[in-house]
């Protein structure tokens, strides 16, 4: 518990003029501060996520049922300390406290929307600038390169009007993109590149954040049900895609298994999301269900994504069979030696007492990262990029969070800061891909079976992946359901082999390519919003309430 000096706490329901007049109140019981090592027990690190800011934000006040020391919402509606800013989150105490007040839900929804607003802004005014310095070639609003810029600002929108009806931002970014090519504005000739490079740009967040949210101590907590539900749905899953997508969508069998690591992804963003919901709400944490589902769901990713980088480079390559055969193990190997050096140089460079350390240590993380992406191809090797990523920012994660005097949580917040700019470029980049004048319906009725048909092989393998635990079956069902949102990965993900393949004038290869992205679109329109419904409305009535005190911690 946080100690606060008696001048510094006082009633809120009194005013000053009053105060003088009424018998003081007794001071609320605390109880002595823990020592270090009780701290260290009582709040594992938490694990980086897509959305770590809001994390950081919940965790520390701002629409928690608990505070971060494990008061109740009771006592936090009775203190308001006037002049401390809340570690962590760079809150005043008078906005840690407005939880106590009939507003904090308008101030908490606030708090949300005040993010891509002012992405807006900054939109704006970097526009208003160019326009102003740049010639009129660049910055006229029917030049390609603005058509591109507002093609990211009409997602945000979108993405904001779409939490107006509850559906996830990600659906309205999306859609933009599909209007955008349909109505025929998505012609930014002479800015390939640029597009590319903007979807490595997202891969590479997101494979940074996958490895940042491989919490080792966890991994080896709950190592044998996490790699349960790790590796025999995802199996079950591929293989399901990779069979119904070769007869169905006539797909080459290497084709069908870059398909299936695609759909297997679980939407970090989605399930972080409800997690810090169920933490709010104080549920799923006395059986460790809320560490499971959201170490599953790295490993997931990290599987996916790495594996993806594996079939990528064997089908794209133009060596003979040995060196096709050997394109994986040796990239499997440059990614871990390259990740590793990288990981181990961010653990002592720059120094944990140096001013601007954190912001140093994260555009160290996003330049090994993104040389591990470039590079890997220039040498010939692309399946070492991602495993080359999420070993950086595995190995050097790991080495902070064992730091006690380092607040790890600012190198993560940073890559989800970063994600914020990422997230409508992501979206609508791939919604932009989906042209309704080349699309056959056949083609998106048989993906929908394919999808549906293997996520629904995904949920039962899951289900009976977490026989063994102590979970009951509805918690068991709920573990299960985690499997079923995807979104975030997918957006980085499916339109990498199309732009591969754009980049190396492969053109027998546009076609299956294009099929891999549209069955893409489908997976997150159809799994994102419904399985982020279906968590947070099942989520109080499948699981227990958490003991009082442990609300609050992820």
């Amino acid at each position: 518990m946080k100690k606060f000096s008696p001048p510094r706490i006082y009633i809120t329901s009194v005013d000053d003029s009053e105060s003088s007049n009424r018998a003081p109140t007794p001071p609320v019981q605390r109880s002595p501060p823990p020592s270090p090592q009780q701290q260290q027990q009582q709040h594992p690190q938490p694990i980086p996520s897509i959305d770590l800011t809001m994390a950081l934000s919940d965790k520390y006040g701002v629409g928690g049922s608990y505070d971060d020391n494990g008061g109740s919402a009771d006592e936090m509606q009775q203190i308001n300390v006037t002049s401390l800013t809340t570690p962590g989150t760079g809150m005043t105490s008078r906005e840690s406290s407005i939880k106590g007040h009939d507003g904090a839900g308008c101030a908490k929804g606030w708090v949300n929307w005040s993010q891509p607003l002012t992405l807006l802004a900054v939109f704006v005014l970097l526009w208003g600038v160019a326009y102003s310095i740049l010639p009129r070639e660049l910055t006229d609003p029917d030049t390609p390169m603005m058509r591109l810029c507002f093609l990211f600002v009409g997602a945000q929108v979108a993405g904001v009007l779409c939490t107006l009806v509850g559906l996830p931002d990600m659906l309205g970014m999306l859609f933009w993109g599909v209007l955008y090519t349909n109505v025929g504005l998505a012609d930014f000739k002479g800015l390939l590149r640029v597009e590319a490079f903007l979807r490595d740009m997202s891969l590479i967040n997101i494979m940074l954040l996958a490895g940042l949210g491989l919490d080792y101590d966890a991994l080896k907590k709950l190592f044998r049900i996490i790699m349960q539900l790790t590796l025999i749905p995802t199996a079950a899953e591929v293989v399901a895609i990779t069979v119904l997508s070769h007869y169905l969508l006539d797909l080459p069998w290497l084709w069908g298994v870059l398909l299936g690591l695609v759909i297997t992804a679980i939407s970090p963003n989605v399930v972080v999301t409800v997690m810090l919901r169920l933490a709010e709400q104080g549920l799923g944490k006395s059986k460790g269900i809320r560490t499971m589902i959201l170490a599953t769901t790295s490993c997931n990713d990290v599987l996916a994504i790495f594996l993806f980088g594996v079939i990528l480079g064997v089908i794209f390559s133009t060596g003979n069979l040995t060196s096709q055969i050997l394109q994986g193990p040796i990239g499997i190997v440059i990614g871990l030696v390259f990740g590793g050096a990288c990981g181990l140089l961010l653990l002592y460079l720059p120094s944990y007492q140096a001013k601007y350390t954190n912001g140093l240590r994260f555009t160290v993380t996003i330049l090994a990262g993104t040389l591990a992406v470039v590079g890997s191809r220039l040498v010939g090797y692309p399946s070492a990029g991602a495993l080359g990523c999420i070993m950086t920012s595995f190995v050097a994660g790991t080495g902070w969070k064992r730091r006690l005097d380092y607040d790890t949580n600012e190198v993560g917040a940073y890559l989800d800061l970063l994600w914020k700019f990422l997230k409508p470029v992501s979206f609508s980049l791939i919604g932009k891909e989906v042209n309704f004048d080349v699309l056959e319906g056949s083609m998106v009725l048989y993906g929908t079976i394919t999808l549906l048909v293997a996520v629904g092989f995904r949920l039962v393998f899951s289900y009976f992946s977490t026989l063994g635990s102590d979970l009951n079956w509805k918690e068991k069902a709920y573990v299960t359901l985690s499997g079923f949102p995807k979104a975030t990965v997918q957006a980085a993900l499916g339109p990498a082999a199309l732009d591969l393949a754009r980049s190396l004038n492969a053109t027998d290869e546009l076609e299956r390519a294009q099929t891999v992205l549209i069955v893409t679109v489908v997976a997150i329109i159809l799994t994102a919003p419904l399985g982020a419904l279906l968590m947070v409305k099942l989520a109080p009535k499948w699981l227990k309430k958490d003991p009082i005190g442990e609300g609050g911690v992820v």
